[in-house]
Protein backbone atom coordinates (compact mmCIF):
# COMPACT_ATOMS: atom_id res chain seq x y z
CA UNK A 1 0.00 0.00 0.00
CA UNK A 2 1.14 3.57 -0.55
CA UNK A 3 0.55 6.89 0.15
CA UNK A 4 -1.34 7.71 -2.87
CA UNK A 5 -3.69 4.63 -2.59
CA UNK A 6 -5.45 5.37 0.84
CA UNK A 7 -8.76 6.88 0.26
CA UNK A 8 -11.41 7.82 3.24
CA UNK A 9 -13.85 5.38 3.88
CA UNK A 10 -17.43 5.44 1.89
CA UNK A 11 -19.64 8.38 3.44
CA UNK A 12 -17.01 9.52 5.61
CA UNK A 13 -16.51 12.48 3.77
CA UNK A 14 -19.64 15.26 2.61
CA UNK A 15 -19.52 17.75 0.19
CA UNK A 16 -20.07 21.37 1.87
CA UNK A 17 -23.38 22.70 1.25
CA UNK A 18 -23.13 25.72 -0.61
CA UNK A 19 -26.08 28.32 0.80
CA UNK A 20 -27.11 31.11 -0.81
CA UNK A 21 -26.42 30.17 -4.68
CA UNK A 22 -30.73 30.84 -5.56
CA UNK A 23 -33.64 29.19 -5.01
CA UNK A 24 -33.34 25.79 -7.15
CA UNK A 25 -29.89 25.09 -4.75
CA UNK A 26 -32.54 24.86 -1.78
CA UNK A 27 -30.67 27.34 0.06
CA UNK A 28 -31.36 30.51 -1.76
CA UNK A 29 -32.43 33.87 -0.58
CA UNK A 30 -32.48 33.80 3.10
CA UNK A 31 -30.00 30.81 3.09
CA UNK A 32 -31.17 29.35 6.25
CA UNK A 33 -30.57 32.16 8.52
CA UNK A 34 -34.39 33.10 8.70
CA UNK A 35 -35.75 36.68 8.20
CA UNK A 36 -33.90 39.71 9.83
CA UNK A 37 -32.72 39.45 13.41
CA UNK A 38 -29.31 39.29 14.66
CA UNK A 39 -28.80 35.74 13.76
CA UNK A 40 -29.81 36.73 10.08
CA UNK A 41 -26.82 38.95 9.76
CA UNK A 42 -23.03 38.78 8.68
CA UNK A 43 -20.09 38.48 11.89
CA UNK A 44 -23.19 36.87 14.07
CA UNK A 45 -21.49 34.76 16.00
CA UNK A 46 -21.82 36.12 19.46
CA UNK A 47 -19.95 34.52 23.05
CA UNK A 48 -20.78 31.81 23.95
CA UNK A 49 -23.68 31.79 26.72
CA UNK A 50 -24.97 34.86 26.26
CA UNK A 51 -28.38 35.40 27.97
CA UNK A 52 -29.12 38.74 26.52
CA UNK A 53 -30.14 41.10 29.48
CA UNK A 54 -29.48 38.14 32.20
CA UNK A 55 -26.75 37.31 33.93
CA UNK A 56 -24.95 34.33 32.38
CA UNK A 57 -25.18 31.04 34.45
CA UNK A 58 -21.45 30.95 34.95
CA UNK A 59 -21.07 34.63 36.42
CA UNK A 60 -23.95 33.43 38.50
CA UNK A 61 -22.43 30.01 40.13
CA UNK A 62 -19.26 30.45 41.38
CA UNK A 63 -18.28 26.79 41.85
CA UNK A 64 -17.62 26.76 38.37
CA UNK A 65 -15.13 30.04 38.40
CA UNK A 66 -13.01 27.81 40.57
CA UNK A 67 -14.18 29.26 44.25
CA UNK A 68 -17.02 27.52 45.22
CA UNK A 69 -19.24 27.95 48.01
CA UNK A 70 -16.67 28.55 51.04
CA UNK A 71 -18.20 29.45 54.47
CA UNK A 72 -16.54 31.87 56.21
CA UNK A 73 -15.95 30.30 59.56
CA UNK A 74 -14.81 27.18 58.09
CA UNK A 75 -11.96 25.43 59.51
CA UNK A 76 -9.63 23.22 57.57
CA UNK A 77 -7.92 20.13 59.81
CA UNK A 78 -5.02 17.92 59.16
CA UNK A 79 -6.56 14.53 59.49
CA UNK A 80 -4.30 11.90 61.07
CA UNK A 81 -5.90 8.38 61.99
CA UNK A 82 -5.16 6.36 64.65
CA UNK A 83 -3.33 3.62 62.54
CA UNK A 84 -0.52 6.55 61.54
CA UNK A 85 -0.45 7.15 65.30
CA UNK A 86 0.40 3.45 66.09
CA UNK A 87 3.85 3.80 64.73
CA UNK A 88 5.05 6.00 67.28
CA UNK A 89 6.59 4.82 70.48
CA UNK A 90 5.19 4.40 73.57
CA UNK A 91 4.75 7.85 75.66
CA UNK A 92 5.28 9.68 73.23
CA UNK A 93 3.33 12.87 72.86
CA UNK A 94 1.80 13.90 69.73
CA UNK A 95 1.00 17.79 68.95
CA UNK A 96 0.90 19.82 65.71
CA UNK A 97 4.35 20.49 66.15
CA UNK A 98 5.50 16.43 66.97
CA UNK A 99 3.59 15.42 63.63
CA UNK A 100 5.07 17.84 61.28
CA UNK A 101 8.33 17.17 62.10
CA UNK A 102 7.43 13.47 61.95
CA UNK A 103 6.23 14.05 58.68
CA UNK A 104 2.77 13.03 59.13
CA UNK A 105 1.50 16.88 58.48
CA UNK A 106 3.04 19.69 56.14
CA UNK A 107 2.10 22.35 57.72
CA UNK A 108 2.24 22.34 62.28
CA UNK A 109 0.18 25.86 62.04
CA UNK A 110 -2.50 23.89 60.56
CA UNK A 111 -5.15 22.30 63.26
CA UNK A 112 -5.28 18.89 63.51
CA UNK A 113 -7.86 16.29 63.93
CA UNK A 114 -7.69 12.94 65.26
CA UNK A 115 -10.09 10.47 63.64
CA UNK A 116 -10.32 6.55 64.94
CA UNK A 117 -9.80 4.62 61.38
CA UNK A 118 -7.46 1.76 63.03
CA UNK A 119 -6.12 0.89 66.41
CA UNK A 120 -3.38 2.26 69.02
CA UNK A 121 -1.51 0.00 70.96
CA UNK A 122 0.62 2.18 72.60
CA UNK A 123 -0.15 5.10 75.26
CA UNK A 124 -0.07 8.14 73.67
CA UNK A 125 -0.40 11.79 75.00
CA UNK A 126 -2.56 13.74 72.93
CA UNK A 127 -2.63 17.33 72.45
CA UNK A 128 -4.54 18.53 69.47
CA UNK A 129 -7.69 20.31 68.17
CA UNK A 130 -10.05 18.12 67.65
CA UNK A 131 -10.59 14.27 68.57
CA UNK A 132 -13.58 12.09 67.46
CA UNK A 133 -15.28 10.49 70.29
CA UNK A 134 -14.03 6.67 68.96
CA UNK A 135 -10.48 7.56 68.39
CA UNK A 136 -10.44 9.32 72.21
CA UNK A 137 -11.87 6.01 73.76
CA UNK A 138 -9.29 4.24 71.27
CA UNK A 139 -6.46 6.10 73.18
CA UNK A 140 -7.47 6.08 76.55
CA UNK A 141 -8.35 2.18 76.41
CA UNK A 142 -4.71 2.29 75.50
CA UNK A 143 -3.46 3.81 78.23
CA UNK A 144 -2.80 7.52 76.87
CA UNK A 145 -4.57 10.67 77.68
CA UNK A 146 -6.39 13.20 75.78
CA UNK A 147 -5.92 17.15 75.53
CA UNK A 148 -7.90 19.58 73.54
CA UNK A 149 -5.52 23.07 72.51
Amino acid sequence: MKLNDLVPNEGSKKPRKRVGRGISAGQGKTAGRGTKGQGSRAGKPVRLYLQGGNLPLFRRLPFMRGKGFTPLGRVDYAEINLAQLSKLPAGSEVSPETLAKAGFIHKATQPVVVLGSGDVTVPLKVRVQRVSKSAKAKIEKAGGSVEII
